[in-house]
């Protein structure tokens, strides 16, 4: 079954839209999360060893906890 050459035409495209804008998004993602990793070790003034392990800390997909959690509200 052969189909449309247009609509094949308009599938790739689009496709291939999507590819490079989810890719696009990825990336300032990336580089936003690593000038705000830069500026946390440039506002501790950290340098080699600690800088180095800070940053990779901070690039890390990982989540860390921040204290105690909220507890729930009382309804």
């Amino acid at each position: 079954m052969k189909g449309d050459p247009m609509i094949m035409r308009f599938l790739l495209a689009a496709g291939f839209a999507i590819t490079v804008v989810s890719t696009a998004g990825a990336q300032a993602t990336a580089d936003q999360k690593r000038e705000t990793c830069e500026f946390g070790a440039n506002d501790q003034k950290l340098t080699g060893a600690k800088r180095k392990s800070f940053m990779a800390k901070c690039m890390s997909n990982k989540d860390s906890p921040r204290g105690k959690p909220m507890p729930a509200p009382k309804q």
